[in-house]
């Protein structure tokens, strides 16, 4: 029997006694076995009874007698009623003093303390069960129905996380070393009147370890650590949120020095008024609550706020102001350095094959957070465990990465001739660009096994990742976004639909290009509109701040980008048609091929090399294209 089953019997049989127990004592001194006579039955058959023990209850105007009678050898109860007449009186009297012994006669108006609790037995014990049921309802889990005013923050105590535990974020563990210092010794702090922050908001894409990098700060500190999401505050009940939040200090002030963690703040901290509710609405009240609290911490008490969102546009300028939380530390997705510390991290306890390398786990995953990360590890043991291994391979862990990034494999889903054709030319394609066209991202792997909603994939991986992307690294991605369609237009004179998340992808880069990066020919203005979504804080009616004349400026550039980056697409496709051709056709045999085997194509001709002239193999030579007639010119640095 499982645990849910054992708890539902646990609760249930109290219940299920105490019904019971009433139902018995309802039935109390009715038992089947009593027989009851008449009047005339018993008057008709007393001379010829013997009696046992009687009772006699004289009362104003009736005789209730009870007791046994001999029938053979088995006393049977019997019980009557009778009117209080002499005549009656002086017969019963008669009968039953054969043995007076055995004849009690009781005064009706006279009850014992056992007979009241039996009478009453019945609805004490319906008063208890009431009674027990009320507590019941007032314990456990049901209780939080009479306390919508009580902080629902998750009190930790001996925090396990280290920073040892946290990787690819040094520089954010600088910043906030000095807070476990001043948790650990506020004192020194005291003396040199330094005052610590009270408010530290960690901002970062989701995934960063920003909840894991305070857990790690209380851990070090060895303080407690009180853990609230900002959407607990809030309740539809008026000034649920504001006496939560109250709550919340009362307790810290009381358990101080410690940390007060609260994720996603921006679900209570966005801007007031704008948006849905006014200026009046429960959040926005919680939030002034959030801020009055903040205010009354006195310097040094020992309380330190730690908040995190990856929305901190749309938060209120009052809560990131100096003396709440003054200090942002960026989270940022890691670094190849960082990836592989983090992979390091979650390794530990993982059966790893020899052949597995996290350093090329690491190259293979830009953009990865580390939630990503430790799912791709996650994944690969899964895999290992369904098909029966006793180690994670690296082919499970190159597995895994496709799984996070598109979806498990469709196998089952077959292509017909013409569409196998038509998806191993387009990507192709694309690694014919990433092959050819400098400053592309490096290709790690093709496929033309569906995934998710794509028929088939390129994993491309840049040669550095940069920090500040250049002008031509923007126009190298859009022209490698653009080789699997402009290698379907080339080879069969046709376009499919399987190039729209391109499509889409390419359009957002040369927006962001004309309306964000000023990477124009109308120069270094900012068109991108920042007035965001009226449900996450935003005002009502903001329009673009450019007129109608600028917009189709706009449009026209980015027509322009596409274009002459679609043109030198076509030129480096129609220039290197064999390689697009031999790619295409090994792809249609093996459906699956990676980064070495890519190399032995452009090296060779083939996946399996053979003793072959090096004057007769492809070069692996990029090309340094530059934007075609027409297109802006980037200009060099000034700094």
């Amino acid at each position: 029997m499982n645990r849910k089953n054992t708890g539902f019997l646990k609760n249930f049989v109290p219940y299920l006694v105490v019904a019971l127990v009433i139902v018995i004592l309802v039935n109390f001194g009715q038992g089947s076995s009593t027989k009851n006579f008449t009047y005339n039955e018993f008057f008709a058959n007393a001379e010829n009874m013997k009696f046992e023990r009687t009772e006699m209850s004289v009362g104003n105007t009736v005789v209730d007698v009870t007791g046994k009678y001999l029938e053979g050898n088995t006393q049977i109860p019997f019980a009557v009623s009778v009117p209080n007449t002499p005549e009656n009186i002086a017969k019963l009297t008669e009968w039953f003093a054969q043995d007076s012994n055995k004849s009690v006669v009781l005064d009706a108006n006279r009850e014992t303390v056992m007979t009241i609790i039996l009478k009453n037995l019945p609805f004490l014990i319906l008063i208890i069960g009431i009674i027990y049921m009320l507590s019941k309802m007032n314990t456990g889990g049901s209780n939080k129905a009479f306390e919508f005013s009580k902080s629902r923050a998750r009190i930790e105590g001996n925090i396990k996380v280290r920073f040892k535990d946290v990787a690819g974020c040094d520089e954010e563990k600088e910043e906030v070393k000095e807070i476990i210092d001043y948790l650990r010794d506020p004192q020194k702090f005291t003396e040199m009147d330094a005052k610590i922050p009270k408010g530290i908001l960690m901002v970062g894409p989701p995934g960063t370890g920003k909840t894991l990098l305070a857990k790690a700060v209380a851990g070090e500190a060895d303080v407690p650590f009180f853990s609230i999401s900002g959407s607990d505050f809030v309740e539809m009940f008026v000034g649920t949120g504001a006496s939560r939040v109250r709550d919340l200090f009362k307790k810290a002030n009381q358990a101080a020095p410690c940390i007060i963690f609260i994720d996603e703040i921006d679900a209570v901290g966005r801007q007031r008024g704008a948006g849905m509710g006014g200026g009046n609405d429960e959040r926005e009240q919680t939030l002034n609550q959030l801020l009055v609290e903040m205010d009354g911490m006195g310097e040094n008490k020992g309380i330190v706020i730690i908040a995190a969102t990856n929305r901190p546009d749309v938060l209120d300028p009052a809560l990131l102001r100096s003396g709440r939380f003054d200090r942002q530390v960026m989270v940022n997705l890691p670094d190849k350095k960082g990836r592989e510390e983090i992979l390091q991290v979650h390794a530990r306890k993982k059966k790893l094959a020899a052949d597995v390398s996290l350093e090329s786990l690491a190259k293979r995953t830009p953009g990865f957070s580390g939630a990503d990360l430790a799912n791709v590890l996650n994944e690969g043991a899964i895999l290992a465990v369904r098909e029966k291994k006793k180690k994670i391979t690296m082919d499970h862990l190159d597995e895994a990465i496709d799984r996070v990034m598109m979806g498990p494999a469709k196998k089952s889903k077959k292509y017909s001739e013409k569409e196998k054709e038509l998806v191993a030319y387009h990507e192709a394609g694309h690694a014919v660009i990433g092959l050819k066209l400098d400053s592309a991202d490096t290709v790690q792997k093709i496929t033309i096994i569906p995934r998710g909603e794509a028929g088939g994939y390129n994993l491309m991986t840049p040669e550095e990742e940069k920090m500040m992307p250049t002008k031509k690294d923007f126009l190298a991605q859009i022209t490698g976004l653009l080789g699997g369609r402009v290698a379907e237009e080339v080879v069969f004179d046709e376009i499919s639909a399987g190039a729209s998340n391109d499509i889409q992808r390419v359009t957002k880069i040369a927006k962001a290009m004309v309306k964000s990066f000023g990477m124009s020919s109308l120069g270094p203005v900012q068109y991108d509109d920042n007035s965001g979504n009226v449900f996450l804080g935003r005002d009502y009616g903001k329009g673009n701040d450019y007129s109608s004349e600028i917009a189709f400026e706009i449009d026209k550039e980015i027509r322009r980008i596409v274009n002459a980056c679609h043109e030198d697409c076509t030129k480096i496709i129609k220039e290197n048609r064999d390689l697009l051709d031999l790619i295409a056709k090994t792809l249609i045999e093996e459906e699956t091929i990676t980064f070495e085997q890519i190399r032995n194509l452009v090296d060779h001709g083939t996946i399996h090399p053979l003793e072959t002239k090096e004057e007769e193999t492809p070069s692996m030579k990029k090309i340094d294209i530059l934007p075609s007639e027409g297109a802006p010119v980037e200009k060099p640095s000034e700094e």
